[in-house]
């Protein structure tokens, strides 16, 4: 059966109303989802045809948002992938991109994260040419301790360029 459209409202009060009903089936083609809010059309826009999740616009803007898998963002050509703005006029820091890892059981020398900087060789295997990552040195309550490393790639070996330890910074220590 066809899909029919479907309203929904949810009150201030926190209660959703539904107006009209849907059906989706195997056989349903490119069907659309939109939420809007106070007459502001298009909020979300999930496009069923390109699987592109547009925020704040029904127009495609290039990017694709991959909800369902791992929270990628991807462009098919050179154009940033993801971009932060902040139009706050202070003097106080903006944008921010904050990687946090909230652990039930943190332990020394757990990697808080990793940015990646990744490509492929000659042979279509994916390497990562380059990485920054922050450790987690000690958890223990008023004697934490965070380090950093800088590596990149040479000669099919990750070397270390940059660390940023406990008692002070080394420069190139895997020559």
């Amino acid at each position: 059966r066809a899909a029919s459209a479907v309203r929904m409202r949810l009150s201030q009060a926190g209660t959703l109303t539904h107006y009209g009903a849907a059906v989706f089936n195997e056989s349903s083609a490119d069907v659309d989802f939109r939420v809007e809010s106070n007459g502001n059309a298009n909020m979300i826009f999930v496009d069923g045809g390109s699987d592109h999740v547009n925020i704040g616009t029904s127009s495609d803007l290039g990017g694709v948002l991959n909800v369902a898998g791992t929270g990628v963002f991807s462009t098919a050509d050179n154009t940033d992938s993801l971009t932060l703005i902040s139009t706050d006029a202070d003097a106080s820091i903006g944008p921010n991109l904050r990687f946090y890892r909230n652990s039930g059981s943190p332990a020394n020398n757990d990697l808080a994260s990793t940015i990646d900087f990744e490509g492929r060789n000659n042979n279509s295997q994916d390497v990562v040419y380059g990485s920054i990552q922050s450790i987690i040195g000690d958890v223990t309550d008023g004697s934490e301790v965070g380090t950093m490393e800088i590596n990149t790639m040479y000669s099919g070996t990750e070397r270390s360029r940059i660390s940023f330890g406990q008692t002070g910074t080394v420069f190139n220590d895997d020559s």
